[in-house]
């Protein structure tokens, strides 16, 4: 559906860009056109700086680029080299380009078979093929032990919307069975069929976690997940890391199960999975005991490792406000070597995932690194760790910032890239939420491109990438996409190609650049976010949530604690 935009918004964006036409000023911004110093920097934005990037990183001499490995070590110290190389400074603490920080490698060793009892009827589930599992705790072993398995529907308490499936019960001790995704098919409800955070299977396992359960078990479908089974697989096999356990509350054992394997589950209590799943799809829902019992051990090697984030900085050039900064960031990290293929083919490349968004993020510094005068604002370049194992090195940043979280203008963030050639379009991810959207959107309409929101909205990316981390310290962020409306190309064939990757590339062996890539599209998407980087960087004001936005609050604690130094 498209995005509708209110005549308050559209005035925004003139108000909003004042800034820009400030006559004489020589940090000014002039967008129509553009300045000529802006684009001889763009210009360093080429297929070739970005392909060059990407062959590297992407090839099998990084192997994956896998979390505390020599690959990895690797990674950084090529990024560091490119930063060093455009004359950056150094980002990190203590004047260093890396931000170490230690993680916990989790390898678990699963049965290979995983049983379910109630009465005289047993249920055996096969790993892999229908069901993964991983450690929630970080030591030795992990176990549930005849814990009983109860249905408790979306596994959300929502206050803010009067929604609870738990309803006050004591679920300690016990085996949580839990639909994917949030209610979505009310947009009276939560958001439609836009995914919130309460969808996502991180917050169902903490949710659980703080409810006293031993386990947890996600319900997989493609529609819920919004990818296949196989990406389950991938992502959940194989070392797992974690930032070092602190007091929270965590499950013994975190799992998924395919539908088919839900369904038996459920036979085997003498139910129907489609009755219960009709049942939660209400406020009154009560979590339902399947009379159920389970057992599961895992066996866990632990290792206390280290990886770092990558980071360059380009100073302000204005003494009133150079002491803020806006961020670009790109996840350096892939799943490094694995399950293979049917090919037999190890090397989780990344190449689209995440080469690319890193590709474009160097590119953009080295835009900004050809302008005659800095911008106003500082510019940190940051390229972080492990997001794959769930966006740990952003949420290490975000915990430990190099600038406080009040002084951070804005986040701008690069996942992935569009190797399919130019679009009508550009999707932002987080329209709608602060007043970036006007600066976007002033920026793609000098392109000859509109804006739109998350074309994929039940798929839940604005929880899914770094810039999440940086939301919840309150720091108004922008995940930039490819668009979908391509030029030369019939409807829905945009679509269709990002379909096409998520179902064979997206975590495989077969996310490898290859001769098929146009990069038309990418160097126009980070020429988009120079400008808009460009733009918020020499701004009076820095941007903000949008009124009753989800981080508003948090931002004006960030903004309050430094006001108050």
């Amino acid at each position: 559906m498209p995005h509708t935009r209110s005549g308050i918004v559209f005035q925004r964006i003139g108000a909003y860009f004042g800034f820009l036409l400030l006559a004489g000023c020589p940090h000014a911004l002039d967008p129509s056109p553009l300045s000529q110093d802006g684009q001889a920097a763009v210009a360093r934005i080429t297929a070739a700086r970005l392909s060059g990037h990407i062959e590297t990183l992407a090839s099998d001499e990084y192997e994956g680029r896998g979390p505390a490995t020599a690959a990895d070590r690797r990674t950084q110290q090529y990024l560091a080299d490119q930063l060093a190389e455009m004359e950056l400074q150094p980002g990190g603490p203590d004047g260093s380009w890396l931000q170490q920080f230690d993680i916990v490698g989790i390898t678990a060793k699963i049965p290979g078979r995983w049983s379910f009892q109630r009465g005289a009827e047993t249920l055996t589930l096969e790993h892999w093929d229908q069901f993964i599992a991983a450690s929630g705790v970080q030591r030795a072993l992990s176990k549930i032990d005849a814990a009983e398995v109860v249905f408790v529907g979306y596994g959300i308490d929502a206050p803010e919307y009067s929604w609870n499936d738990f309803k006050g019960q004591d679920l300690s001790g016990k085996v949580l069975l839990i639909v994917n995704n949030d209610p979505d098919w009310d947009p009276e409800l939560f958001a439609g069929d836009t995914r919130l955070y309460y969808g996502r299977w991180d917050y169902k396992y903490a949710t659980a976690a703080q409810r006293g359960a031993v386990g947890a078990i996600i319900i997989h479908t493609i529609p819920s997940a919004g990818y296949p089974w196989q990406v389950v697989q991938t992502s959940w096999s194989g070392e797992q890391f974690e930032l070092p356990a602190e007091d929270e509350a965590r499950l013994e054992i975190a799992a998924w199960v395919t539908e088919d394997a839900a369904v038996e589950l459920v036979r085997i209590a003498g139910r129907d999975l489609a009755e219960l799943v009709e049942l939660a799809k209400s406020r009154d829902f009560q979590p339902v005991s399947l009379g159920v019992t389970t057992s599961l051990t895992l066996q866990n090697t632990l290792a206390q490792v280290r990886t770092a984030n990558v980071m360059g900085r380009l100073p302000g050039s204005d003494p009133a406000l150079s002491d803020e900064v806006v961020i670009y960031t790109a996840h350096h990290d892939h799943l490094g070597i694995g399950t293979p293929d049917a090919s037999g083919d190890r090397i989780y490349n990344g190449a689209l995932d995440n080469a690319a968004g890193v590709a474009q993020v160097l590119a953009i510094a080295a835009a900004f690194q050809a302008l005659p005068v800095a911008p106003r604002r500082s510019l940190l370049f940051l390229f972080v760790a492990a997001e794959e194992q769930g966006l740990l090195g952003s949420e290490y940043y975000a915990a430990h910032p190099t600038y406080a979280p009040g002084k951070i203008a804005a986040n701008i963030n690069y996942d992935t890239g569009n190797i399919w050639g130019k679009t009508r379009d550009i999707t932002f991810i987080g329209l709608g939420k602060s007043s970036l959207d006007a600066v976007v959107e002033r920026i793609a309409a000098s392109q000859g491109r509109v804006v739109k929101p998350d074309q994929f909205p039940d798929r839940g990316y604005y929880y899914r990438s770094d810039q999440f981390s940086f939301a919840n310290i309150g720091v108004p962020a922008a995940f930039l996409e490819a668009g979908t409306d391509f030029i030369g190309r019939p409807v829905g064939w945009g679509e269709q190609q990002l379909e096409r990757y998520e179902e064979v590339r997206y975590h495989q062996p077969s996310d490898e650049i290859d001769d098929s890539w146009n990069f038309e599209g990418m160097i126009e998407d980070a020429t988009l976010g120079f400008w808009v980087g460009l733009g918020v960087a020499n701004a009076e004001a820095m941007p903000s949530w949008l009124a009753g936005d989800e981080f508003e609050a948090v931002r004006k604690a960030a903004l309050e604690a430094v006001r108050d130094r």
